[in-house]
């Protein structure tokens, strides 16, 4: 039986664990969940889904494309593309493979029996057999150049310590 433990419940109790520095990673995506992270003890945030809505993104333009639709809003995790659990977004896939789950090998069997799928769809630029991976907080990400994401997320940080300073 899995555990799967938010960010925000996670990080106080890491901090309060260990003597290591703590970076953050799991549903950050804006100033405001830097500003929650740093606030719970994190000494760094590592944020990864708004990354690849990025242009920079080593992501597909299918891939790309999901996350800056409707679709983004809900993440499920699934083991059907690779056989580990791993959080993305719902496709055509994912809905006909869900119901097998149980019987989808383990990695690396898995990966290697998708990859020709994957592959193929990546060339024919389908998203609907692709593994589209993205985070809780998939629909906050905003295609923009990296650097454009950056300077948001430091202006947005400063803005919600700010305020919080001035209550």
């Amino acid at each position: 039986r899995e555990s799967l433990v938010g960010t925000l419940s996670l990080v106080p109790q890491v901090v309060d664990a260990v003597r290591a520095p703590v970076v953050a990673a799991g549903g950050v995506a804006d100033g405001r969940g830097v500003a929650a992270a740093l606030a719970l003890g994190a000494d760094g945030v590592q944020i990864g889904t708004a990354f690849l809505a990025c242009d920079e993104s080593g992501a597909s333009a299918g891939h790309r494309r999901a996350l800056a639709s409707p679709r983004a809003r809900t993440t499920v995790l699934t083991r059907v593309f690779s056989g580990r659990t791993a959080r993305g977004l719902v496709n055509e896939f994912v809905e006909a493979m869900t119901p097998h789950e149980a019987d989808v090998p383990e990695y690396p069997v898995q990966n290697w029996l998708t990859q020709p799928i994957r592959r193929a769809a990546a060339a024919a630029e389908r998203d609907d057999h692709l593994s589209l991976w993205a985070g809780q907080s998939a629909a906050l990400a905003r295609p923009r150049p990296a650097a454009e994401l950056v300077a948001a997320l430091v202006e947005q940080t400063e803005q919600v310590i700010l305020g919080l300073m001035k209550r």
